[in-house]
């Protein structure tokens, strides 16, 4: 490879399979235990404990990659097993009603780290980015810029998604650190990107390593919660997994069959069309659960748990194997199956564990309550489409209501309370009302039109302030 290696590739090549081996011998057998039936009955509504006091928490927050809303055991699952997964939601609160702020990957990234909607950049525009012609600008604040400015370290490891060098990166939007990769997609020993790109970065040099790329992200994570930073610290880890192409730890001829069509010049080789199985994404999505559990260990060993808020959600609904039931609908779309994901959200120093909560939230909320409870102010002349949630979860205040909004391309969709207005490709205004039909099934537009036009109206105010397609 003729791109520059880091001398910190040197050694992270050479650790080869011994270190997977020796990451998974740090989980805990006791986080090892499967969720015993019943779990989910014996869950709690959420309710605040108001009184205590700490300091600012250290921030893990963790993204899978297209990892579908019933994706895991704890969300019903028949049979996909996620123990450490589970296990982080009997310590924390599980959101059952929580949502991606769009239905791919680049908008929801944008949505997360702006605080906004993806619609009021040009590069949140891209559904998802696919060239290197936008991108997330390095002068709009970002969560890690202005928690950054409030004295914590920040650092992002593995997928960006949200824009190309040399004009966009991390390290140029608030992140202290970068290690992963900036494309929407890679092959998970080679790391050649969507267009045959080696696609492996840290900082913005080149970076050898031809380990399977879940284990190298969650090495590098271990790593860096285990450090004495000597202040708070905001990590984003966004894993790939369980993105195509579908490729589980070990399987070496099927990566080298996609690598060879790579190189032969076949830009479809890494959508997988002709492979993957129920069985191979379930290794794939266990395989999540464990390296998050790695990760988690390795917070527990350097001390740091209760004082470290975890959250662990995904960039939108699930792909092609993945279990959203009942939700119609996945990846793509602004039915529930495609921007409805698992949420789980634990702080032991502030927050009860074994609570459930379906409050209706999505990715922009969590960037306002991140820069509440880290001490951060948004940027005056980029204020935030989220709402706080920092008040109702240590405070017990109550959420006001309000409108969650999503625009893709074709198709449109705001849900207040318990309603649902959606306009899909059929170009036909539907509504929905979620708390009795989670699978949008039962049209109430024919008898419910002063609402319908209510929610519809509200759409169509917000969507008059976002940018155009096409701008």
């Amino acid at each position: 490879m003729s791109t520059p290696l880091s001398r910190r590739a040197l050694g992270g090549a050479a650790v080869g399979t011994a270190a997977a081996a020796a990451l998974a011998a740090t989980v805990p057998a006791a986080q090892a235990t499967a969720s015993a039936p019943g779990t989910a009955a014996r869950e709690r509504p959420f309710r605040a404990a108001p009184g205590r006091h700490s300091a600012r928490p250290n921030i893990l927050f963790i993204l899978g990659d297209d990892l579908g809303w019933a994706d895991l055991s704890s969300y019903g699952s028949p049979h996909i097993r996620t123990p450490h997964l589970d296990r982080l939601a009997r310590q924390g609160v599980r959101f059952t009603d929580a949502y991606a702020g769009s239905a791919t990957c680049s908008p929801t990234r944008f949505s997360l780290y702006t605080g906004r909607y993806p619609g009021r950049t040009k590069g949140g525009l891209a559904e998802p980015i696919a060239d290197r012609s936008v991108g997330l600008e390095p002068t709009h604040p970002t969560l890690a810029s202005l928690l950054r400015d409030a004295g914590y370290a920040t650092a992002l490891i593995g997928k960006w998604h949200c824009g190309y060098l040399p004009d966009y990166s991390p390290t140029r939007s608030g992140w202290d650190e970068f290690f992963g990769n900036f494309g929407g997609a890679l092959e998970y020993y080679s790391k050649l990107g969507l267009g045959g790109e080696y696609d492996l970065y840290e900082g913005d040099a080149a970076y050898k390593d031809l380990r399977y790329y879940t284990r190298i992200l969650t090495e590098r994570a271990s790593e860096y919660v285990g450090r004495d930073h000597g202040r708070p610290f905001l990590l984003n880890l966004n894993f790939t997994t369980p993105h195509w192409p579908w490729i589980a730890d070990g399987d070496e001829e099927t990566s080298a069959e996609i690598v060879r069509r790579i190189k032969a010049g076949d830009r479809s080789a890494l959508w997988h069309q002709d492979g993957g199985s129920l069985e191979k994404y379930k290794e794939m999505v266990e395989d999540l659960d464990r390296s998050v559990g790695t990760v988690l260990a390795a917070l527990e060993r350097a001390g740091r748990a209760r004082d470290t808020l975890v959250f662990f959600g995904s960039d939108n609904g699930g792909e092609r194997f993945s279990y959203n039931w009942p939700l119609a609908g996945n990846k793509g779309s602004l039915q529930e199956g495609g921007i409805r994901v698992p949420s789980i959200l634990r702080w032991p120093a502030r927050i009860d564990g074994g609570q459930v909560s379906d409050l209706p939230v999505f990715s922009p909320d969590w960037t306002a309550t991140l820069l509440e409870i880290g001490g951060a102010r948004p940027h005056p002349a980029y204020p935030l489409d989220g709402t706080s949630l920092a008040g109702h979860l240590l405070r017990g205040e109550a959420v006001p209501e309000r409108d969650l909004f999503w625009r893709v391309r074709g198709e449109r969709a705001l849900r207040r309370g318990d309603w649902k207005y959606y306009r899909g490709k059929s170009g036909r205004d539907q509504l929905f009302r979620l708390t009795e039909d989670a699978r949008e099934q039962a049209d109430r537009a024919p008898y419910e039109r002063a609402r319908l036009a209510e929610l519809k109206a509200a759409w169509e105010r917000t969507d008059a302030g976002l940018l155009p397609y096409g701008s």
